[in-house]
């Protein structure tokens, strides 16, 4: 497949979770649909599990002018080896220029086997797509440490790339739009190798699908000041955000990093309690809807993208804020009552 002169179209993984596309996958089909456009190619979506044929008209909502559907018990459970499989197959009779997957849990599990297999390369975690003057892919992600932008290409085909999710704009669903659907029979390993024993609930913070995110950073002075961003975000309903200082210290777990080497965040309220806003930290939460950051050095960078302003000590500020919130619940309360 590598070198292919005549590779063309843009192919999405419709990533799905329990028969439900995972949200990622509208975000991957609204970047392909722009890309196919300007190519003028066609966008493809491929979906695998089982009792998907469903969500297949979903992905055209959303972009794709032809859905590859490999429904199957087989897929039911997410098999590395048994999608990577199917992909290969596909990827191989349909040859798409570019191909692209969500930079999840399971993307990442999937992508580097389907990319060694088709021997071409792959750009992992990446925060932009563009084209160059001779359409080519070029693939942004961030680099040393999030220091720098690398802009790669990829010599071979298809050009693969994982996409992190919350980057990317999805398009308007649109049930007026056409396309096909394209039935596949899945190639069924019997022995992959993997043995899958039961599905559990991945522990940790959801910060992705988060309404209110509340980060801590070098202001707070010990690990169990973490206490004080968990007090004022369970009074909002949210959860609790970190930058990486706090992770590196081991203060805090990774899973609720937020910027270039944690996650990207879009919540509808993001308070900064402590971080100064470096560029590696705005990255990941700059398109949120309401920023609050409360920080005593008026000079700080993160007062550049906040829509409000506290310049004081988290310590005396978030207590405040704290009581407040409290106040305002019982009155509500009270109203309710009577």
């Amino acid at each position: 497949m590598n070198n292919v002169p005549d590779a063309e179209g843009v192919l999405v993984f419709a990533e799905q979770n329990n028969g439900l596309v995972h949200p990622v996958s509208f975000e991957l089909l609204g970047k392909g649909r722009d890309l196919a456009d300007r190519l003028g190619v066609k966008l493809s979506a491929a979906l695998l599990g089982h009792g998907v044929h469903k969500e297949a008209l979903e992905l055209v909502y959303y972009g794709a002018d032809v859905v590859y559907v490999f429904d199957s018990p087989f897929l039911s459970m997410f098999d590395p080896v048994q999608y990577a499989k199917n992909l290969v197959r596909l990827v191989t009779e349909t040859r798409p220029a570019i191909f692209l997957l969500g930079a999840t849990r399971l993307g990442r599990s999937l992508a580097p086997r389907v990319a060694a297999a088709l021997r071409t390369g792959l750009t992992a975690d990446c925060v932009d797509l563009d084209l160059d003057e001779n359409g080519n892919l070029v693939q942004v992600r961030p680099a040393f440490s999030g220091n720098i932008m690398a802009q790669i290409k990829t010599k071979t085909r298809p050009q693969m790339a994982t996409v992190r999710y919350k980057v990317m704009k999805a398009n308007a669903r649109d049930p007026r739009r056409k396309g096909k659907v394209i039935v596949k029979e899945p190639e069924v390993l019997s022995d992959t190798g993997i043995q899958i024993l039961e599905k559990t609930a991945v522990g940790g913070v959801n910060l992705a699908e988060a309404e209110v995110v509340v980060s801590g950073g070098r202001g707070l002075k010990s690990p169990g000041d973490i206490a004080l961003l968990k007090e004022l975000a369970k009074e909002l309903g949210g959860v609790v955000g970190s930058s990486r200082p706090l992770v590196d210290a081991g203060w805090i777990s990774r899973d609720h990093q937020v910027g270039f080497s944690g996650h990207t965040v879009k919540p509808r309220v993001y308070v900064a309690c402590g971080i100064s806003g470096s560029p590696q930290h705005l990255f990941g939460m700059r398109d949120s809807d309401v920023i609050i950051a409360i920080n005593k050095d008026a000079s700080a960078p993160i007062f550049n993208v906040a829509d409000y302003c506290v310049v004081g000590d988290i310590y005396e500020i978030v207590p405040l804020l704290v009581q407040e919130l409290r106040k305002l619940k019982a009155v509500k309360n009270l109203d309710e009552r009577k």
